[in-house]
């Protein structure tokens, strides 16, 4: 594994010197009246962090793209959380939120799953190790930074990890467009856990097996699905909107 990692674009960057993850280097590219480039320069001499002039076409190859505003960092790789100790933080939260994800191949799904989740107040992001994206500079640059303000697990089993979920006291609600039951129908009240499949095949069968409801989105006109980051912000909200009218009643 390579012991660093390029982020790039100005809110990713802005999050990740904001965040805990260690920073070698940041590179601009060019000069900006932005007030946001010069937030990441104050922040990065407030760390006594490097900074390197680029031209772009410098930055198009550090990058890899040339969507990256002018600035990128050179950091440690990704920190995963681990379940585990998400779950031991959630003891004594009687509303804990999850997001899992079920071989999201995406990585601009992934990214927006997280950002989602992040904006939804939700707890954590469970990810699979295998056959799934990871979080990549695409995926952070996809969630504008949101990748750095929630924790994001990666397990070797998903199944095993709902397993982990239920006995932490969680409720399993998987995502799947042929189940009669909707999530407008659902109560979504104590811990829950939501499950998004990936694109294409959505929930795998063992899976499927281990959550405890399954639950669709009702959709209307002529198309029979929606984007994998559609539905799970749809999912997300669905479980804020209750638990706000909740606490108004």
């Amino acid at each position: 594994m390579s012991k660093e990692e390029i982020i790039y674009g100005l809110n990713p960057v802005m999050e990740a010197l904001r965040g805990s993850r260690e920073i070698y280097e940041l590179f601009v590219a060019g000069t900006s009246a932005d007030k946001r480039l010069e937030k990441l320069l104050k922040l990065a001499a407030e760390k006594k962090i490097p900074v390197r002039q680029r031209e772009k076409g410098d930055l198009n190859r550090l990058c890899g793209t040339d969507h990256h505003q002018g600035v990128a960092v050179k950091a440690e790789p990704f920190p995963y959380a681990d379940l585990d100790d998400v779950l031991a933080e959630l003891k004594r939260n009687q509303e804990g939120l999850i997001l899992v994800l079920d071989s999201v191949q995406d990585p601009h799904n992934l990214g927006a799953l997280i950002r989602s989740a992040a904006c939804a107040g939700a707890d954590a992001v469970v990810i699979p190790k295998d056959r799934a994206a990871g979080v990549t500079a695409v995926a952070e640059k996809s969630s504008a930074g949101a990748t750095e303000t929630i924790p994001v697990a990666q397990v070797t089993n998903i199944s095993q990890a709902l397993e982990s979920l239920k006995k932490a006291g969680f409720w399993i609600y998987g995502a799947d467009g042929s189940a009669k039951h909707t999530l407008y129908q659902q109560n979504f009240t104590g811990p829950v856990a939501l499950v998004i499949g990936g694109e294409g095949e959505g929930i795998r069968p063992l899976v499927r097996k281990g959550c405890d409801e399954i639950v669709s989105i009702p959709l209307q006109g002529g198309v029979n699905s929606l984007n994998a980051s559609v539905a799970g912000g749809i999912f997300l909200f669905e479980v804020v909107r209750q638990r706000l009218t909740l606490k108004k009643a």
